[in-house]
């Protein structure tokens, strides 16, 4: 990984934490019972904002792509994310969506034929298991249409983040955030409407609760994510992307009284140790193949110069 990359990691970090601070927001702020009207008030007033900001629509490909990607980074995840909510404790719901780390790696290895390096291998285990020590195993019953969401959501956004990084190479972070926001909006609308009939009404606390989700852990967070793709390797930001359970933890234990023990402090440290090694395992590599004056290998730190783009 070069210098000049490291920069992102902080900034691809915000995301992160953003969208692992609205655990606490959707528990004790957001209205129960309309993940799609829920979705869809995340996702449309941020998409409006940012695009006005971008000023520039989606061209050619891109209305298809802003679609794609739009439902399967913004409108189906959202809901699948605050269905899996609902159904499921929230820690068992953050540790199903941590193992996104481990996808994204095997993604970007089929679709952008960055091979991992054993370093991100052993990061994304460190801090997987750093995340089920922290939040520990659920010891009631598991509802399996939850289990059913959480992993959908997953896959679902760890696909789409892949497919931005292989056509959005040339597209500013931006201009890719509103054209995702506003596509999944598009879609989702009408399934609101159709399926849940009118809006849920909103209190002083959960307009605040929207309002959050929508500008900071939406808008902020997803240009934050983009730009963060577009130069650091998946693995990097897959690995960054565990701070976002541990954010989780962090908020319930300062905001909502949670237990916080020794197996939470190892778990972070875990965490913490996984994004070292693959934010800093594929920059060695590369370090050692230019002392030894060989070429770059095409691993998920050093994508290759032919890696495809907007094909």
């Amino acid at each position: 990984m070069e210098e000049k990359s490291l920069r992102w990691i902080p900034i691809t970090a915000i995301a992160a934490i953003a969208w692992g601070s609205t655990y606490f927001v959707t528990n004790h702020l957001l209205p129960a019972g309309s993940p799609l009207w829920g979705g869809l008030l995340r996702a449309l007033p941020a998409g409006l904002v940012v695009l006005a900001l971008a000023r520039k629509l989606p061209t050619g490909a891109w209305w298809w792509r802003s679609l794609l990607l739009g439902v399967l980074n913004v409108g189906g995840f959202f809901v699948l994310v605050y269905i899996a909510g609902q159904r499921l404790p929230s820690s068992l719901a953050a540790t199903l969506m941590s193992t996104s780390a481990a996808v994204m790696m095997l993604f970007a290895w089929a679709l952008l034929r960055q091979r991992p390096t054993l370093a991100a291998v052993i990061g994304a285990a460190a801090g997987l298991g750093g995340v089920l020590l922290m939040l520990g195993a659920d010891g009631g019953g598991v509802d399996p249409w939850g289990v059913a969401a959480s992993l959908g959501a997953m896959v679902s956004s760890s696909l789409g983040y892949i497919l931005t990084a292989r056509w959005g190479g040339d597209v500013p972070a931006l201009h890719m955030t509103a054209w995702q926001l506003l596509g999944g909006s598009l879609v989702l609308l009408p399934v609101a409407v159709i399926v849940e009939g009118a809006p849920p009404a909103l209190t002083p606390g959960s307009a605040l609760g929207f309002a959050y989700v929508s500008l900071i852990a939406t808008a902020l967070a997803y240009v934050c994510w983009f730009s963060g793709l577009r130069r650091l390797p998946a693995s990097a930001v897959g690995i960054v992307g565990l701070l976002n359970p541990v954010t989780g933890v962090l908020l319930g234990v300062l905001l909502a009284g949670e237990a916080f023990g020794p197996a939470q402090v190892i778990g972070i440290a875990l965490v913490l140790l996984g994004v070292a090694l693959g934010v800093v395992g594929p920059r060695l590599v590369a370090a050692r193949a230019v002392r030894r004056g060989g070429r770059i290998p095409a691993v998920a730190g050093n994508p290759p110069a032919s890696a495809p783009r907007g094909t």
